[in-house]
């Protein structure tokens, strides 16, 4: 089992919680026999590869350094995160099972993938533009959910860690009950939750 793991926060840097959660996830999917790939942004570390315990993790950066906003400082991030995510599938001889990608700055990019690549994606939601900032009618705002919903919508399943934050999603986006998966605060159930759907999308390959 193979899988890539997109997220904008990883050890050293940390933003919240997410980064230290996504060491502590990918540390136990690697324990347990589940070949992970992370790709990560890091202003000064791009470029490096490191290899830990069987963990693989690529750190890029943004080429382009002058940005109108954080919106476009994001969507140009994007282009390196396929370019690093397609060097890996291939590598990995194509065969990379599923995306992981966290909250919605790293979704063009895995959906690219996902259609290049017929790659499942895993769209894994800590939180909503609606509820983090409240100019969520803005034309930057609408940017962000427009890319969320479109998340929604191409994502193969959709994990967040709460009820509240499931059915916000289903208000926000229309998204169906049935496509989001409930994993709950604790790591071991998020990392069941993984290994599960690895194994649901290796049984409908054969």
């Amino acid at each position: 089992m193979q899988v890539l793991i997109f997220s904008w926060e990883y050890p050293p840097r940390k933003i919240g919680q997410l980064a230290e959660y996504i060491d502590s996830l990918s540390k136990e999917l690697v324990k347990n026999g589940i070949n992970t790939n992370i790709i990560t942004y890091h202003d000064f570390l791009t470029g490096t590869f490191e290899e830990k315990s069987g963990l693989k993790i690529v750190r890029i950066s943004n080429p382009v350094r002058s940005h109108i906003s954080f919106l476009t400082w994001i969507l140009t991030l994007n282009q390196e995160i396929e370019r690093a995510a397609a060097n890996i599938i291939y590598q990995q001889k194509k065969k990379i099972e599923l995306i992981n990608v966290y909250d919605w700055h790293f979704i063009p990019a895995a959906l690219t993938l996902k259609n290049a690549f017929e790659i499942p994606i895993l769209y894994s939601i800590e939180s909503l533009e609606d509820y983090r900032s409240q100019k969520s009618s803005q034309p930057y705002n609408m940017a962000i959910k427009s890319i969320e919903r479109l998340g929604c919508y191409e994502s193969d399943r959709i994990s967040v860690k709460s009820e509240a934050i499931k059915e916000a999603i289903m208000n926000s986006y229309d998204v169906s009950e049935k496509k989001i998966e409930v994993f709950g605060l604790d790591l071991s159930s998020n990392f069941k939750g993984i290994k599960n759907l690895l194994n649901t999308i290796k049984r409908r390959k054969k």
